[in-house]
């Protein structure tokens, strides 16, 4: 009876193997595929601890799930970003039908360019704490390569490694 069961525990185990293989061979082909100077900075231990995780589950439903997050935060931020344009262009359609002088049209068109601008920074604002908010989520989810950082090309590089996760949970290899 002992021989059966470490017979299941010994296929368990290259099972095991053979998908961490499986992964690491997907992963080293799609780093293979972005820029040089990004390949530069995915290690090869980047990898098979990347790989590792994988293999051990739940990371790609993570990671899909703050892809949804983010998707309705932008696309929040954009309908947000449109009714303020909105509310701006009915601003001036009225001052123009109130026939106000072009010097008056030109100091609102001047306002409102300022208030987009800063308008446009606040969403930017509120997108890179949503940067942040997954950075430390992915790092408590124990996902090699995650980190909170600033620096754009590690985020750039983070952004490859969820690319990666999604195309291997997506069976895009």
């Amino acid at each position: 009876m002992a021989s059966t069961k470490e017979t299941r525990l010994t296929d368990q185990g290259e099972d095991y193997q053979d998908k961490l293989y499986t992964l690491l061979s997907k992963l080293q082909k799609l780093a293979r595929e972005i820029p040089p100077q990004y390949q530069q900075r995915i290690s090869y231990d980047l990898l098979s601890s990347l790989a590792a995780s994988l293999a051990q589950g739940a990371i790609v439903e993570i990671v899909k799930m703050l892809t949804e997050v983010q998707q309705v935060t932008e696309k929040h931020l954009f309908q947000q970003r449109v009714q303020f344009i909105n509310k701006h262009k009915l601003e001036k359609q009225t001052m123009v039908n109130e026939n106000k002088s072009s010097a008056e049209l030109m100091a609102v068109d001047k306002r409102v360019r300022e208030e987009l601008r800063q308008h446009d920074m606040k969403l930017v604002t509120q997108l890179d704490q949503k940067v942040s908010d997954q950075q430390v989520t992915l790092e408590r989810a124990g996902l090699p390569g995650f980190y909170v950082t600033n620096n754009p090309t590690e985020i750039q590089v983070q952004m490859y490694l969820l690319q990666f996760i999604l195309k291997i949970g997506n069976n895009e290899v």
